[in-house]
């Protein structure tokens, strides 16, 4: 399920760093399981991409950046 903004920003920093770098993680796992031809949802790796944007945005925003 995508994170909304408002649950993004209700998180503190250190959370919103560690949400960050899971997705991050998931994100390049996705990516490698695709290139093999293991990865059946490849949708799921554009709503990773839009979750770590939508992250960075935020925090960007509240000059965490």
């Amino acid at each position: 399920m995508p994170l909304k903004p408002d649950d993004v920003r209700k998180m503190t920093p250190e959370q919103r760093r560690r949400e960050l770098l899971k997705l991050r993680r998931a994100l390049l796992s996705m990516i490698t399981r695709k290139q093999r031809g293991a990865l059946k949802e490849t949708g799921k790796i554009k709503s990773i991409k839009r979750d770590i944007a939508r992250i960075l945005t935020i925090m960007r925003e509240l000059g965490e950046i």
